[in-house]
C-alpha cells in the first residue's frame, strides 16, 4: 500500500443483541461467557424443527423513535437505528451540513423486512392487492436499514447496503474503511443488522438442515467447534461502528479505540451453500487482509472466527486457520467464536462481531468460546479460549466472517 492513504479508526461502538439492548450489557454477558439463546418467542414455534433463537428480548424501540415511526420501519431498520444512536452517542460524534456530505452509511443486511413481506402476503391472499401497505416496500426492503439511518442524522455522504448473506455487516465495515482510506469520505457508519426470526425465516433457514434442533436445551444449542455442534442458532440484532479518518478523529479529541488497518474480501466459487474442507477461499480472504495490514501471521494475537457451530463449516475454518497462521495457530493466537453466545445473526453477525472485537482490544480480553466440552479433533492444539474469557493484551487480531454462495470477509484490527 502507497503511504498516501489515510489511517481509519474506530471511535464509538452500538450493539443490540440476544445478549444485551446495548453494548455494555451485551459485552459483559459475552465476556462472561452467558448465552442468549432461549425458546423462540416472537411467535409460536410449535411444530418447527428448531424451536430456539436469539432474540433481542430486552430491545425497546420507542427508546430510540417516535412511535408514529414504528409502521414505518421493519424491525431490522429498528435494530440498525438503535445501534447506530448508541455508536454516534459513544463517539460523541457531531457533524456540520458541510461535514455531513462526507460521512458515509454502509450497514449491512442479509434479507429483508420479512416481517413486513407476511404481514402483506396474509392481507394481499385474505382482501386483496388493496389491503397491501404503502408502506411495504419503503419498510421492507432491505437498503432502509441504511436509509432510515441517513434520515435520522442527515448524512449525506454514499449510503448503500452490501448483501453478502452472512458476510454483509463485514463487507459494510470493509468497504467503509477503504472509502476513508482512499479520501472519498471523511468518517461513516457502518455494520450489520438483522431480524430474520419469523416464520418464514426460520422455516426456510431450518430447512437448509443447517440450524440446530437443541430444542430442549436452548442455552447449551450453539457450540462451535464442539464435537457435538448439530448447526448454529438463527439470531437477530445490529452492530455499528463509527469510522473516522484518523488524524481528523485525534483533532477533535475523540477517543480511538481501534484502528481498522486491513480488509480481505473473496469468493469461492465452489459450491452455493458449503465451502470446501479447506475453505481455500476463506484462507485467501486472511491472507490478503493481513496482507493490507501489512501484518505476519505471527503478529496476530487473537481471531474472532465465524464459527457458526454447523459440522462442516467449522472444521472447514479450522482448517483454513491452521493453513493460514502455520505454526502460529498452536504456538499462540487465540481463536473462540463469540456466536456460541450470541447465536448467528445472519447479516449483522460480523457487525456485532467487529464492535466486541474492538472491546477486546479495549479490555485486554478474548471472549470465550461456550459449551466446548468436546472439541473437534480439526481444532487439537489450538486454543480455542474454552468456557471463559482468557485476559491477554491484544495487540492486533482478526474478525471472520463467511457467507451463503461462498462470500468471504477478514477484516483486521490493531491497538491505537
Amino acid at each position: 500500500m502507497g503511504m498516501s492513504m489515510r489511517r481509519v479508526v474506530v471511535t464509538g461502538v452500538g450493539a443490540v443483541s440476544p445478549c444485551g439492548a446495548d453494548v455494555a450489557t451485551t459485552w459483559r454477558n459475552v465476556s462472561e461467557g452467558r448465552s442468549g439463546i432461549a425458546r423462540t418467542d416472537a411467535f409460536d414455534p410449535t411444530g418447527f424443527a428448531s424451536q430456539i433463537a436469539g432474540e433481542c428480548s430486552d430491545f425497546d424501540p420507542l427508546d430510540y423513535m417516535q412511535k408514529h415511526r414504528l409502521r414505518e420501519t421493519a424491525r431490522f431498520s429498528q435494530l440498525a437505528i438503535a445501534a447506530s444512536a448508541q455508536a454516534i452517542k459513544s463517539a460523541c460524534f457531531e457533524a456540520t451540513d458541510e461535514e455531513k456530505e462526507r460521512v458515509g452509511t454502509f450497514i449491512g443486511v442479509g434479507l429483508y423486512g420479512l416481517e413486513a413481506f407476511e404481514d402483506a402476503w396474509k392481507k394481499l391472499r385474505h382482501g386483496g392487492p388493496r389491503r397491501v401497505s404503502p408502506y411495504l416496500i419503503p419498510t421492507g426492503v432491505a437498503n432502509f436499514a441504511s436509509a432510515q439511518v441517513t434520515l435520522e442524522w442527515g448524512f449525506k455522504g454514499p449510503s448503500y447496503t452490501h448483501s453478502a448473506a452472512c458476510a454483509s455487516g463485514a463487507y459494510a465495515i470493509g468497504n467503509a474503511f477503504r472509502s476513508i482510506q482512499h479520501g472519498y469520505i471523511d468518517a461513516a457508519v457502518a455494520g450489520g443488522a438483522e431480524a430474520a426470526i419469523t416464520p418464514l425465516g426460520v422455516a426456510g433457514y431450518v430447512s437448509t438442515g443447517a440450524v440446530s434442533r437443541r430444542n430442549d436445551e436452548p442455552e447449551l444449542a450453539s457450540r462451535p467447534f464442539d464435537a457435538d455442534r448439530d448447526g448454529f442458532v438463527l439470531a437477530e440484532g445490529a452492530g455499528v461502528l463509527v469510522l473516522e479518518e484518523r488524524a481528523a478523529a485525534i483533532a477533535r479529541g475523540a477517543q480511538v479505540l481501534v484502528e481498522i488497518v486491513g480488509y480481505g474480501a473473496t469468493s469461492e466459487a465452489s459450491h452455493v451453500v458449503e465451502a470446501g474442507p479447506t475453505a481455500e477461499g476463506a484462507q485467501r480472504a486472511m491472507k490478503i487482509a493481513m496482507a493490507d495490514a501489512q501484518l505476519n501471521p505471527e503478529d496476530l494475537d487473537y481471531v474472532n472466527a465465524h464459527g457458526t457451530s454447523t459440522p462442516m463449516g467449522d472444521r472447514s475454518e479450522l482448517e483454513a486457520l491452521r493453513r493460514v497462521f502455520g505454526a502460529h495457530a498452536t504456538e499462540g493466537l487465540a481463536v473462540s467464536s463469540t456466536k456460541s453466545m450470541t447465536g448467528h445473526l445472519v447479516g449483522a453477525s460480523g457487525g456485532l462481531e467487529a464492535v466486541l472485537c474492538t472491546l477486546a482490544i479495549r479490555d485486554a480480553i478474548a471472549p470465550p468460546t461456550i459449551n466446548l466440552h468436546h472439541p473437534d479433533p480439526a481444532g487439537a492444539g489450538m486454543n480455542l479460549v474454552p468456557h471463559e474469557a482468557q485476559d491477554r493484551a491484544i495487540r492486533a487480531l482478526m474478525s471472520n466472517s463467511f457467507g451463503l454462495g461462498g462470500t468471504n470477509c477478514a477484516l483486521v484490527m490493531q491497538a491505537p
